[in-house]
């Protein structure tokens, strides 16, 4: 005799899914009705088969599924959100869950988030239904609440804006490795270190964490008084607490990444930049400590496995979102770790209505989150006038940028700051400030906005050439973002075993050693951002800071006066690969053995 389950299928069609009782007609007679349903309706046949068998099956998946340096792109998340729901769907049916999570880096970037200091951003993570986040070293950059980007007076807090945030947030914040004053937990309430959620009934602990060099990234008038802890060490710990109260996996959230360029071979580390900081981390926790790292920061993909840990980043600007899918026996047993490869939205552009169109994903259409969409539509609207008004000039050819090299974009930037500060001699930048190419086309201030999203302003140095030539070997020395050189051109080489910087006017004529000369730059930069001035000895005064002259305003002034009112990427006076304004030997950082 066979025992059955009868799904009710429509208004009248009844089929029975049938347990297995160890007879074989019994198990025919299962298979045909199997195959009856599929054929008249596929996909309610697929949901009702997976519901039977969730609720015989003694293993649970999770779908960890995360974001990272979306910098406030508003516009992608209802596409995003119908990739979640779709997600979520799935596991419900065979009674899994989806662990939603952000690397950090949510709010800076946009006109839509900026004007609100991040809050619309909270509103559409909501929507999505995010478990938890981790703070990136942007989320400081607000400083106080309103307008000023940094603290105008004694009174003013430099965490305001934070607080604000973290105070709406109805999902988890998390940081374990930032302290205050006296080594105490940064004075932001709801902030946790840790938490220990429940999906699906299995206890997952999370762990937020930040790169060690926030405090070098992050503006320091916003940061003064906060110390960064080694983020291995801080990490371990929250683990082994997490796992005495019961975490069968132990995921660490943390703002540092990594790069890799094959992200469809988990377990293939050629072509890693293995020293990466996320690499260090899984090599420095404990076996069987942490089972997951979901990474941000670097704005680079990961689907890796280092030490037995899954990590994954997916690149930035809401691009793609990452993936590991582990499966576990409910009451016991090793989980079985999965990771997808980063799944990416849309390459080109995220609010045309084609991204979404005719693609499947977790066996159903993919669509728009209304939800999502009816959370940011007052911000998308109030935005809209602004992001198209009219900068001023057209590119006639896309200026294009990079991070650790010299571009096009990155001197362009350089010059009109140097054009927005006549007394000048030259001009220096950070390229971590410069976030987008600048497309062909009409440039609008939305874009504008999206390249240099930084709220930071002008300043001018009183620097020795010898103190100038410094700071450029400081950079070429360093991993990270190339500096943007307007008014000089810088030579290095390698002498004796160490690095030399030869610089010259634009006349050709070397600048000595001992000559004064005036540069321009940012806030940033000026307060020993990047770590280009760190315990460097200027005279006192050689620091001047025009608090009220933003930046973003000096370029769109220089971009209005700009001959013609074309620009092409192609400009050799921008960027000229056989002449670059610093040259030097090998690639960065240079190491001269």
């Amino acid at each position: 005799m066979c025992v059955g389950r009868i799904l009710r299928v429509g208004r009248s069609l009844w089929v029975g899914l049938l347990v297995l009782s160890g007879l074989v007609g019994c198990n025919r007679r299962t298979e045909s009705a199997e195959r009856a349903l599929t054929s008249s309706h596929p996909q309610r046949a697929r949901d009702r088969i997976a519901e039977a068998q969730a609720a015989t099956s003694s293993e649970v998946t999770l779908s960890i599924v995360s974001t990272n340096d979306l910098h406030g792109r508003l516009s992608q998340l209802p596409l995003l959100g119908g990739y979640i729901d779709n997600l979520r769907a799935e596991r419900a049916r065979t009674g899994g869950a989806v662990l939603l999570l952000d690397a950090g880096d949510i709010f800076q970037g946009t006109v839509e988030s900026n004007a609100s200091e991040g809050a619309a951003m909270i509103r559409a993570y909501h929507a999505l239904g995010y478990d938890a986040v981790t703070l990136g070293n942007h989320e400081f950059d607000f400083g106080p609440v309103g307008p000023a980007p940094t603290p105008a007076s004694e009174t003013d807090d430099p965490l305001g804006a934070l607080k604000a945030r973290v105070a709406e947030a109805r999902f988890h914040v998390l940081n374990a490795n930032l302290r205050g004053s006296n080594g105490k937990n940064l004075p932001i309430p709801k902030l946790r270190s840790s938490v220990l959620l429940r999906p699906a009934g299995i206890p997952v602990g999370v762990i937020g964490g930040v790169t060690e060099d926030v405090l070098r990234t992050t503006h320091a008038a916003n940061t003064r008084g906060i110390e960064a802890l080694a983020l291995g060490p801080a990490i371990a710990a929250e683990a082994r607490e997490l796992r005495s109260r019961g975490a069968r996996i132990v995921i660490a959230l943390v703002h540092a990444g990594g790069e890799c360029e094959n992200l469809r071979a988990p377990d293939d580390l050629h072509g890693c930049e293995n020293d990466s900081e996320a690499f260090r981390l899984a090599r420095e926790l404990p076996e069987g400590s942490v089972n997951v790292i979901v990474a941000g920061h670097t704005h680079r993909g990961l689907a890796h496995r280092v030490n037995g840990v899954a990590i994954i980043e997916a690149f930035s600007n809401g691009r793609a979102f990452g993936r590991v899918d582990i499966t576990l026996e409910r009451q016991a047993g090793s989980p079985r770790v999965h990771i997808h490869a980063p799944v990416e939205l849309c390459r080109d552009d995220l609010d045309k209505a084609s991204c979404a169109r005719d693609v499947e994903y977790a066996n159903r259409p993919v669509e728009r989150s209304q939800r999502v969409l009816a959370a940011i539509t007052d911000d998308l609207q109030r935005a809209r006038a602004q992001r198209d008004e009219p900068v001023g000039v057209s590119i006639t050819k896309p200026v294009w940028r990079e991070y650790r090299t010299e571009s096009p974009l990155n001197n362009l930037v350089a010059d009109l700051v140097l054009r927005a500060s006549p007394d000048a001699d030259a001009a220096f930048t950070n390229a971590g400030a410069v976030r987008i190419p600048l497309p062909q086309g009409r440039l609008r201030y939305g874009t504008l906005f999206e390249m240099f999203p930084f709220d930071n302003t002008l300043a001018t140095l009183t620097l020795s050439g010898a103190q100038l030539a410094e700071i450029i070997e400081r950079n070429l020395r360093a991993g990270n973002g190339i500096l943007g050189l307007a008014g000089v051109r810088a030579a290095a080489s390698c002498e004796d075993g160490a690095l030399r910087v030869q610089l010259k006017a634009a006349s050709g004529e070397p600048i000595e050693p001992t000559r004064q000369l005036r540069v321009a730059t940012s806030d940033f930069l000026a307060s020993s951002g990047d770590g280009l001035l760190t315990g460097m000895e200027l005279a006192p005064g050689a620091v001047s800071i025009a608090r009220d002259r933003p930046i973003r305003d000096a370029l769109i002034d220089g971009l209005r006066e700009y001959p013609g009112g074309e620009l092409s990427g192609d400009d050799k006076r921008l960027f000229d690969r056989n002449h670059p304004r610093i040259s030097y030997p090998g690639e960065r950082p240079v190491l001269c053995q």
